[in-house]
Formats: structure tokens, C-alpha cells, sequence
């Protein structure tokens, strides 16, 4: 149905081999067999409930890369963490279905400090080309705010996404 149309195709997660008895799993080539783009790795959800760890969503980034789909990597802080000032960027686990949202403030300085860092470690170009998205409660209501700050490039919309009414506000924001 996407075909010959803008819309992208991606998947929630994948596998980071190619082959093998991995019942359940999915892997790079399957995705690419059905014309999927992008492919959600490290969600948070996936480190809780199924022990995903540093090195696992490390394995999975390199198999996308290597079977040209493009990853989202998310990362973020328990509520804990945040309240520790031990902010590691966003998606923030503490907005997921608590109803607590971080301001656009909180979301454009942790997204401004991973853009730092990729600048400290690949250089400014890289740092500039690469698309940081907010995820964690993007909402009609905090969509333009969110998306008008300096650092912020996009985001990664959940539950909103299921209301067809609310997700159309938010792609639809007025600039």
C-alpha cells in the first residue's frame, strides 16, 4: 500500500543475526524482503522486558547498517536517573505512560548533549547530519514547541499515534 507513495515503512525491532534457529525473531533480510526503511533498536520497553543490553542494541545497529535499513536508536534515563541528574538522553523511560512529559527544554538539552557527543567522537558534520528525535508524551499540544527548539529534528510519536484525530494535529503542526 506505501508503494509509489511518500510514506516510509519501519519495523519495532529485529535481530541482529542474519540466520539461525531464533524462533519469533525477525531478521535484517526479512525486513528488507517486505520494503521496511528504518527499524526502532534499544527501545526502552525491549531493555525492560527483554533484558536488551549496551551490546545487544550495538549488535543490531551494525546489522542495520549492514543490511542498508536505517536504525532508530533510542536511549534514555530511568525516572531515578533523572531525578539524580543523571540524564542520559531521551527517549526518557519516566514519560512512558506515567502522563509525565519533560518540557521542551529538558528534551532539547539532552538531545543537544548527544549531539555534542557524536561532534567529540566523529566530528561536527557527522554530528550535524545525524537526526535526533524526541520520543517520550508528543502530543498535538506539545508538538510545535518540541519541534521549534534549536536541537530537536523530529519525533517519535507512540501512543498518539493510535488516534488517528491526534496524530494528524501533530503532523500536521502549524509552523
Amino acid at each position: 500500500a506505501a508503494q509509489k507513495t511518500k510514506i516510509k515503512i519501519g519495523a519495532q525491532n529485529m535481530h541482529y543475526e542474519e540466520k539461525g534457529a531464533y524462533t519469533g525473531e525477525v531478521s535484517a533480510q526479512m525486513l528488507k524482503c517486505i520494503n521496511v526503511e528504518y527499524v526502532i533498536i534499544g527501545h526502552s520497553e525491549r531493555r525492560q522486558y527483554f533484558n536488551e543490553t549496551d551490546e545487544t542494541v550495538n549488535k543490531k545497529i551494525k546489522a542495520a547498517f549492514a543490511n542498508d535499513l536505517k536504525p532508530i536508536v533510542c536511549v534514555g534515563e530511568t525516572l531515578e536517573q533523572r531525578e539524580a541528574n543523571q540524564t542520559i538522553a531521551y527517549e526518557p523511560i519516566w514519560a512512558i505512560g506515567t502522563g509525565k512529559t519533560a518540557t521542551s527544554e529538558q528534551a532539547n538539552n539532552a538531545i543537544k548533549s548527544i549531539r555534542d557527543k557524536i561532534c567529540q567522537i566523529y566530528g561536527q558534520n557527522v554530528a550535524n547530519g545525524v537526526i535526533i528525535q524526541y520520543g517520550g508524551s508528543v502530543k498535538s499540544n506539545n508538538a510545535k514547541e518540541l519541534f521549534e527548539m534549536s536541537d530537536i529534528d523530529g519525533g517519535l510519536v507512540g501512543g498518539a499515534s493510535l488516534k488517528p484525530d491526534e496524530f494528524a494535529k501533530i503532523v500536521n503542526y502549524e509552523d
